[in-house]
């Protein structure tokens, strides 16, 4: 008899948290989230590391600056990233980081250029994404400042510019950069010119990271996730985006 409650136990503990999740992310941002299809790197991380333990995401898109108020509002029951606001003093549980965003200068490789340090900026033309100057600033403010400096938030035409050489550098996450380099191979049917990566700040894995209201849900999210990259099912859905075997999505 006691067997039996034991087991009744833990089936009605599994049933309780084995529910829906519904979870800020942002707005479009290729690779990692395409809101009309639920699909992307991150979206598909995520929803297999919960499926480990039976949760079923329900992705919600916010405006990115939207995505902690909605958080802290409770109006969904976790969040891709906190956006640099402190949530543990809201009682909010961290998760590990199920996608990295690695921002790093880019330059065809034929320029054989060296960037590992502001002063390396000097003379060249860069582009990047919207909102990278508040970011970067010590990088970016000098070339700014002499005019060499804008910022495009069609990824697609950063790839383009700097293969046709209208820009010296791009400043992107390696990531959207691979992306968009194979849509412009697949759309225009030749080959983008051999890029150079460098990357010119530390990576730190709890700069984005998720957050749940929910511990236990937490936990489970670090379980499914840490089984995800023990089978090599987390670098397939990164390949699944980033190699040319097909058309991506």
């Amino acid at each position: 008899m006691k067997v039996f409650l034991l087991i009744l136990t833990l089936c009605f503990s599994t049933l309780i948290f084995a529910d829906e999740i519904s979870m800020a992310f942002g707005e479009s941002i290729p690779p990692f989230s395409f809101p009309e299809t639920d699909t992307g790197i991150e979206i598909e991380v995520i929803r297999e590391a919960l499926a480990f333990h039976n949760h079923t995401l329900i992705p919600v898109y916010y405006p990115l600056g939207r995505i902690p108020v909605a958080f802290t509002y409770k109006q969904v029951d976790a969040a891709m990233t906190d956006l640099g606001q402190d949530m543990h003093r809201l009682g909010a549980h961290y998760g590990n980081s199920a996608v990295v965003y690695n921002n790093v200068f880019i330059s065809l490789k034929k320029n054989n250029l060296t960037i590992s340090e502001p002063k390396d900026l000097e003379g060249l033309t860069v582009i990047s994404f919207q909102g990278a100057m508040k970011r970067y600033p010590l990088w970016l403010e000098p070339v700014k400042r002499i005019n060499n400096y804008y910022e495009q938030n069609n990824q697609l035409l950063q790839v383009l510019t700097l293969d046709r050489e209208r820009y010296d550098v791009v400043l992107s996450d390696v990531s959207i950069y691979k992306y968009f380099a194979l849509q412009a191979e697949f759309k225009s049917g030749k080959k983008m010119r051999e890029v150079q990566f460098h990357r010119f700040v530390e990576l730190d894995l709890d700069d984005y990271r998720p957050v749940f209201w929910n511990e236990t849900i937490r936990d489970n999210f670090n379980e499914g996730l840490i089984h995800l990259k023990t089978t090599g099912r987390y670098q397939e859905i990164y390949d699944k985006y980033l190699k040319a075997t097909k058309k991506n999505p």
